[in-house]
């Protein structure tokens, strides 16, 4: 029986419980989970890649089946690398179904051997960007149903440096 890899590609800046809702669903999904953590240079993060790593090792360490690991080069040779044949994109609207198809377009393009699966988040976690979080985080509201508490307790203490 073939063990059937999947990778869900993000920035992860921070980890939102919408981001925790797909991966633990595809967890559920499929055998092997990788859970790859953008190292872009062009985004400019509030958190390192070694931050983002640890909070997500740490937040996903009860499951036997996926595994948290930060990329530098372009995800299809992560797939070619790992032998990943299934790239996961979460989806919360169609402004991002828009965006992630064109990507998935261009990542197919450079490798044909994947395959690209659209999930679309729960709609309780419907508007959570981390982006948002982080902008509501700087005016002092209250983020504790969008991200993990301890993702929210690492946000507060780097937003008042």
């Amino acid at each position: 029986m073939t063990m059937i890899k999947a990778m869900l590609p993000g920035t992860f800046d921070p980890p939102t419980n919408g981001h925790l809702n797909l991966i633990e669903r595809a967890a559920a999904i499929f055998d092997k989970l990788y859970v790859i953590i953008a190292d872009n240079y062009a985004k400019s993060c509030t958190f390192s890649i070694d931050e983002r790593k640890s909070m997500l090792q740490h937040l996903l360490m009860h499951h036997t089946n996926i595994t948290v690991l930060s990329w530098d080069r372009m995800i299809v040779d992560f797939a070619r690398e790992y032998d990943v044949k299934v790239m996961l994109r979460g989806v919360r609207a169609l402004a991002d179904f828009s965006y992630e198809f064109e990507l998935a377009m261009t990542n197919k393009q450079l490798n044909p051997d994947i395959e690209i699966f659209f999930m679309p988040t729960d709609p309780q976690y419907f508007v959570l960007r981390s982006s948002a979080i982080k902008e509501l985080a700087a005016f002092g509201a209250d983020i504790s149903k969008m991200v993990p508490p301890e993702v929210a307790d690492l946000l507060s203490k780097k937003i008042k440096k």
